[in-house]
């Protein structure tokens, strides 16, 4: 299929096209937006992720009739979590709630162009191969719009009520805009994982003993997500000796019988290693610019929640463009600021591995707390597929 022709202008241009630009691109554009979303990178190609998706991220992909995709693609359904701490076993049922009986983890080759084809549907304009190098300003300098460009495409600038950066931890377009970082965090462990075939694991499995955290996490095509996180130090010594000793070692320390499966598989296994980056909240929102997703907030992934956060925040900024005023964005960005402080604190101390038995359970109790406030956030809106005259006189300012 071949591209859309760019316009001009359009109410809101997105700067990436993975979970967070993607589905704020389809609640937009449900609620008749004009939508351009650009991505540098092919379509569907993979990206570092452990995929494992919480309620919150369950339940939204639900009531946005997306959930039965996911289903659809063979993601195996996940009816129990369990925690092993040391000797220690605890597994938590999922209950049915919300229309949301399992969670799901799907590879991140399925669910992204599930949310792209779904934005795509709604209306909205997807270019891959194409980036945003530049914002456009008034006199005033508020943004007005974007310049955008890909290879063999000469730089266009096109108009816009607001830019929108879904592009990662190091957002271009936080960059250009001048978010300022308004918390941060100390701690980052560094991560290691493959896609391992054959292992006999049902559910969610997440394992932790002192230095050490890891997790199975059962994913498309018999695969499952096994995980290490260990801390950069050990990361940046072990390194040398490559990626497979240093991952077996952790997993032998936190999960031995983990370590000795995917050990036992004859088949070659590429293992991805992420070397951490601390917990940060930039400012999310200026005159004519807004961040969602890792782009303006980000937690260690040893919790692997980032997902869920990425689909929960796209709905409240999606609520805010559709009121249509400033005061509703300085809004998404307090707000986001209070539902994610308490998840960055309990995230940043887990993530430093500097805790015995009995305080990690205390953290993922906390944890689960600071997840519920996000979660009951999110049960207020509706199912974005309204229109709303907002976004016309936001587009029209």
């Amino acid at each position: 299929m071949s591209a859309p022709e760019i316009r001009h202008r359009y109410d809101v241009i997105i700067a990436g096209a993975r979970c967070a630009g993607a589905a704020t691109a389809m609640l937009l554009a449900r609620k008749g937006a004009s939508v351009l979303m650009v991505d540098p990178l092919p379509r569907g190609r993979d990206t570092l992720s452990t995929h494992a998706l919480m309620r919150g991220a369950v339940f939204q992909l639900h009531r946005w009739d997306l959930l039965e995709s996911v289903r659809a693609s063979g993601t195996p359904a996940v009816r129990a979590t369990t925690f092993h701490y040391g000797d220690e076993r605890i597994t938590v049922p999922i209950k049915e709630k919300d229309g949301v009986d399992a969670l799901y983890a799907p590879r991140r080759t399925v669910l992204d162009p599930i949310l792209v084809e779904a934005a795509e549907a709604a209306g909205a304009e997807v270019v891959h191969g194409v980036a945003v190098v530049d914002l456009l300003r008034d006199d005033d300098g508020r943004v007005t719009g974007a310049a955008i460009e890909g290879a063999g495409m000469p730089t266009r600038h096109v108009a816009a009520a607001m830019v929108i950066g879904a592009d990662g931890v190091r957002s271009r377009v936080a960059r250009m805009a001048g978010a300022q970082l308004e918390y941060s965090m100390p701690h980052a462990a560094a991560s290691i994982y493959g896609h391992w075939p054959g292992l006999s694991v049902e559910g969610y499995h997440w394992h932790f003993s002192p230095g050490v955290g890891s997790g199975a996490i059962p994913t498309n095509d018999g695969h499952t997500c096994v995980f290490a996180g260990i801390s950069q130090r050990e990361f940046q010594e072990g390194r040398s000796e490559g990626l497979l000793p240093l991952y077996l070692r952790a997993l032998r320390q936190s999960a031995p019988e983990l370590a000795d499966a995917v050990a036992g598989v004859r088949e070659s296994v590429k293992l991805r290693a992420f070397a951490g980056v601390p917990g940060f909240l930039r400012r999310s929102t200026g005159p004519g610019w807004a961040l969602v997703g890792d782009a303006g907030f980000f937690r260690d992934p040893l919790t692997a929640h980032g997902i869920t956060d990425a689909f929960r925040d796209a709905e409240l900024l999606v609520r805010a463009i559709s009121e249509g005023s400033e005061e509703a964005l300085e809004r998404y960005r307090t707000v986001r600021a209070e539902v994610t402080r308490g998840l960055m604190d309990v995230t940043d101390r887990i993530a430093s591995l500097e805790w015995d038995m009995d305080e990690v359970q205390a953290l993922h109790l906390t944890l689960n707390r600071e997840m519920n406030v996000g979660l009951d956030l999110i049960r207020t809106y509706g199912a974005g597929k309204d229109r709303s005259p907002g976004i016309a006189s936001t587009a029209a300012a």
